[in-house]
């Protein structure tokens, strides 16, 4: 995880506000949601959204989330699970959607081989977002003009692959951030190596739904 530094900053470039509906994609142990709970407050809402396609993982990711959501002074996340192209059904209309490092995965046998694709994936986000809302991509760069062949192996993603396809759904890309970027990452190891772990060049995108 970040240092608090990061973190806020983060927060900050995602648009969330006080009184926001913000949706956690595959929330993992439920950090990112813990931090937009805080950020959205009493008023505000969190959907701690575990996709269908990986509920059944060991650790039991909807089982976390649940009890997550039943901490003191979560009263405002919601725990909910549904395949990744029926987002709308398990969730309201929201002013963020927050990915962070699963954008690759949309593209591996993890996701694909239970029927989702990013197309689709993108555009159950696009017809989930409030007008003018934002979607937020946080991932692992990959090698520029890779494009998605190591997102199995690596674990990385193209920027500007990333970038073409959600504009493809109908979105505009509103920002980009270098707060996590590391220009000594060869791009050509796996992100869990323990010569780069927790330190890989990071692409962060602001997208909006105009």
């Amino acid at each position: 995880m970040y240092d608090q530094a990061k973190q806020s900053e983060l927060i900050r470039f995602a648009r969330v506000d006080a009184g926001s509906t913000v949706i956690d994609v595959y929330p993992g142990d439920g950090a990112w949601t813990r931090l937009l709970s805080d950020a959205v407050g009493p008023a505000g809402r969190v959907y701690s959204f575990v996709p269908a396609e990986v509920a059944h993982f060991k650790n039991d990711p909807v089982g976390l989330m649940r009890t997550l959501a039943k901490e003191p002074g979560r009263e405002n996340v919601d725990a909910v699970s549904a395949p990744l192209v029926a987002l709308s059904e398990a969730t309201q209309p929201a002013d963020v959607l927050w990915l962070h490092l699963f954008y690759h995965d949309l593209h591996t046998a993890l996701i694909q081989d239970k029927g989702a694709t990013a197309d689709a994936f993108n555009r159950a986000v696009y017809d989930r977002l409030k007008p003018g809302g934002f979607y937020v991509i946080v991932d692992h760069a990959a090698a520029a003009g890779s494009g998605v062949t190591d997102t199995q192996a690596l674990h990385r993603i193209d920027p500007a692959f990333v970038r073409g396809e959600v504009e493809a759904a109908g979105f505009d890309l509103d920002a980009e951030s270098a707060m996590l970027a590391n220009k000594e990452d060869p791009h050509a190891i796996k992100v869990f190596d323990p010569s780069i772990k927790g330190e890989t060049d990071r692409f962060v995108y602001r997208f909006v739904k105009r």
